[in-house]
């Protein structure tokens, strides 16, 4: 009878051990949430990032206000009949 129990105690043990320590474990399982909760944060931002340029690929297409401003930033555009201020700081 004794060593019975003790076949099913270290059985026990054994199984234990491999829940909690084990291949796909516990501790795998906390670790696959922690880079889950990562990976969902990750993918917000680059959503969020992706919503901004599809807003402004669409203004771009639409509208042709965006298109001259991004030119007069980017690319220095001036119309005729403006007058092109250059402002240089003062050194120090």
């Amino acid at each position: 009878m004794r060593l019975f129990m003790f076949v099913l105690l270290s059985l026990l043990a054994l199984q234990q051990y491999h829940l909690w320590f084990g291949k796909n474990g516990l501790q795998d399982n906390s670790a696959l949430k922690k880079e889950v909760a990562l990976v969902i944060v990750s993918n917000a931002d680059l959503r969020q990032r992706n919503q901004m340029m599809f807003a402004e690929i669409d203004n771009l297409k639409r509208g042709s206000q965006a298109i001259e401003e991004r030119a007069r930033n980017e690319l220095g555009l001036v119309k005729e009949g403006e007058t092109f201020f250059h402002i240089v700081p003062k050194e120090d």
